[in-house]
């Protein structure tokens, strides 16, 4: 293969690369458990690791691949760090694969571990919105 024809099919699928980004992001079920907490507004870590059970370092993990694809923003209020998603329609994503696949809207369930942060336990001591 010549130079040239590697510099045209990179120049073609160049366009994709936001693309494939967002959707390489939506591979991991942890990510797309988060992005469904995330709906009910913004949350911190802590939050999420109540809902989902999963240890804070593996959230965190997975809040970075999100961020990095552009799909969430973050906050700091002082030793929080608070999440929200960064632009609503990754909901029609969504609620376009679920058609797909024919499976209806995930419902989280809540952990036995509570979130003791600021937001949450100012929210009827649930976590909950």
């Amino acid at each position: 293969m010549n130079l040239n024809m590697l510099e045209n099919q990179e120049t073609m699928i160049e366009p994709y690369d936001a693309q494939v980004l967002i959707f390489k992001a939506l591979t991991n079920p942890a990510r797309l458990a988060i992005l469904e907490i995330l709906r009910g507004g913004e949350h911190c870590v802590c939050h999420m690791e109540a809902h989902l059970g999963f240890r804070q370092a593996y959230i965190s993990q997975q809040l970075s691949v999100l961020r990095e694809a552009g799909l969430i923003q973050d906050r700091r209020d002082g030793w929080n760090i608070f999440y929200r998603i960064a632009d609503q329609q990754i909901y029609e994503v969504l609620r376009a694969v679920r058609q797909i696949t024919g499976q209806d809207e995930p419902k989280i369930k809540k952990s036995e571990t509570s979130c003791n942060c600021p937001k949450c336990s100012s929210t009827s001591g649930t976590g909950l919105k």
